[in-house]
């Protein structure tokens, strides 16, 4: 399949990385192409966000949540593509810990969908960081668990098929893309926690 991992930090290489591995074709996206080549350390293709989003089935936006907007605005038509939204909206403005610029009664998913309403947004991944994204088994103690929310069933099948080529086998699948303003605000917890633990390498395992 040919993804657009659009975003070129921690999470967009490592999943970039991931799925070149598991054999989709991939293409990263990004503002500048020739800057980003000029920093080295890349090996998969390199294109603008339009140019990348071009040929692709399933556009990964692996971007901070404020850029989400204007990063997939950029990347042209997105007339019947899945997009796997990995964002949170964190708010740096008032230091660390952030809070979150869209809660309780929506989701930055839910924005950019209704954004992008030609495209079909999936929130996934959100909820672990960048390794244990393309590492389920990392922690060494058992299947944990990681979600996706869809509005569309074919869209969350395609999201399903890349998280079981991840590695994940515990997904818990919710069917309206409303279930992503959850998944975005166990990010407030989820920073303390990583305060607590002096490390990001943890996940939730729901015992059902």
């Amino acid at each position: 399949m040919k993804l657009a991992v659009l975003g070129t930090g921690m999470v967009g290489t490592t999943l970039g990385a991931a799925f070149a591995a598991a054999g989709h074709e991939v293409t990263l996206g990004t503002r500048d192409p020739e800057a980003t080549a000029a920093r080295g350390a890349i090996t998969l293709p390199l294109a603008t966000f339009a140019g990348a989003a071009a040929g692709a089935a399933v556009v990964v936006l692996a971007v901070g949540g404020g850029v989400a907007e204007s990063v997939l605005a950029a990347a042209g038509d997105l007339t019947g593509k899945v997009i796997l939204d990995v964002t949170n909206p964190l708010d740096f403005s008032n230091g660390f810990p952030p809070s979150l610029t869209v809660k309780d009664t929506d989701s930055l998913a839910e924005v950019l969908q209704r954004a992008h309403p030609e495209a079909q947004v999936v929130k996934s991944l959100n909820t672990v960081n960048a390794s244990l994204m393309v590492n389920p088994s990392g922690l060494g103690d058992g299947d944990t668990t990681i979600f996706l929310a869809g509005d569309e069933a074919a869209a969350r099948d395609v999201v399903r098929g890349l998280l079981d080529d991840l590695g994940w086998s515990d997904i818990v699948e919710f069917e309206a893309l409303e279930a992503a303003r959850g998944l975005e605000m166990w990010l407030p917890l989820w920073v303390r926690l990583m305060q607590n633990f002096g490390t990001a390498q943890f996940n939730l395992k729901l015992v059902r």
